[in-house]
């Protein structure tokens, strides 16, 4: 994989980035929307601007000169009540109602925890982050608390594990920090965790607020329902995934999570209609042929050959791992490199 191939496949990320083009938030921010207290007419109106904002960034070709910028104060004014906002408006109510996730629980989490155990969004870290892949750093990523999912082995337990530790920010402050961190050097912003899904009301609200030109990074285990990749449509430039599995079995044995290749699978060829994308995927000792394997087929024949793939090395065994034999040790270097040679001999392009 080369610089080039790379600026390619990631074109409107380096563009936003190099403030040559508009973040979709902010696309968002200056499409005027109807508003209602009519939850099925908001959702129809979001549709329609969705299918809107969609064929306007098809037909875009407005990336300004690299030396040119854009200047923040020539945008056009928001409107009263804009696309971004009824998606805010839209995630609040599935807050109440909480289907944020797959599981769908339907907890109304102003007054209680879902099945994630995630209550106010609490932040755990946020920094200028140089460890993500070479074309995101620096990254400023936002870490939350909870997570959806129940790795066994997860290398952030003590955060994704605990949903109570961390710190609550309220919107206006994260987001002037977000545009300090910008201002810095940041080339995106990056909200990960845990996982981000059970804040997904609170991140739009958030970047409501951001008066800079920033490219949003959904770092996520992708286990979200249709609805909240509905409203990630428009909002985030890029998804930063992580493709754990190959099969069903596995997922739900080390992560407690059902219907993952279904669910999973799914969002990720959606995500793909509604951005850019980079793959991670972890490879974990003996797991090779019952998951990186078939993972790796069903990418290329649901993805293509062209998605930017990220085979992860970095597996280690903590947290509960070493109550489970067959993981409780380091990937050898054979298993990691068996895995790389079958991404080639499939065909893919572009790999981390």
């Amino acid at each position: 994989m080369t610089y080039q191939s790379i600026k390619h496949i990631l074109s409107n990320y380096w563009a936003v980035m190099a403030n040559q083009k508009l973040a979709m938030y902010k696309v968002a921010s200056m499409m005027e929307s109807k508003d209602s207290d009519d939850t099925n007419f908001l959702w129809e109106e979001h549709e329609r601007l969705r299918n809107d904002f969609r064929r306007r960034n098809r037909e875009s070709t407005t990336i300004i000169k690299p030396d040119e910028f854009i200047e923040m104060d020539s945008i056009k004014p928001k409107p009263a009540f804009s696309y971004l906002d009824l998606k805010v408006k839209i995630a609040e109510r599935m807050f109440q109602n909480c289907n944020f996730c797959e599981k769908a629980c339907k907890v109304n989490r102003k007054f209680g925890k879902g099945d994630c155990a995630v209550g106010d969004p609490l932040i755990s870290s946020e920094f200028l982050h140089v460890g993500e892949e070479p074309l995101l750093v620096p990254s400023h990523t936002i870490f939350f608390s909870g997570c959806n999912f129940s790795c066994v082995y997860c290398q952030n337990w003590d955060i994704s594990q605990n949903p109570d530790v961390g710190i609550f920010m309220n919107e206006k402050d994260l987001a002037k920090i977000i545009e300090k961190r910008r201002i810095a050097g940041s080339r995106n912003v990056n909200f990960v965790g845990g996982d981000p899904t059970p804040n997904l009301h609170y991140i739009l609200r958030t970047m409501t607020k951001v008066s800079e030109n920033i490219p949003v990074i959904w770092n996520s285990n992708m286990y979200l329902s249709e609805d909240a990749m509905h409203i990630l449509d428009g909002f985030a430039d890029v998804y930063l995934t992580d493709f754990k599995y190959g099969n069903n079995e596995c997922a739900l044995r080390l992560s407690n999570i059902p219907n993952y290749m279904e669910v999973v699978g799914r969002n990720h060829m959606m995500a793909q209609q509604a951005g850019e994308m980079i793959i991670r995927h972890l490879v974990i000792p003996n797991h090779v042929e019952c998951c990186s394997k078939p993972l790796l087929m069903w990418i290329s024949q649901n993805l293509g050959l062209e998605v930017i793939l990220n085979i992860m090395g970095q597996y280690r065994p903590v947290f509960k791992a070493h109550k489970y034999k067959k993981i409780d040790r380091i990937p050898t270097s054979s298993e990691i490199g068996e895995v790389i040679r079958y991404a080639q001999e499939l065909g893919f392009n572009n790999l981390i």
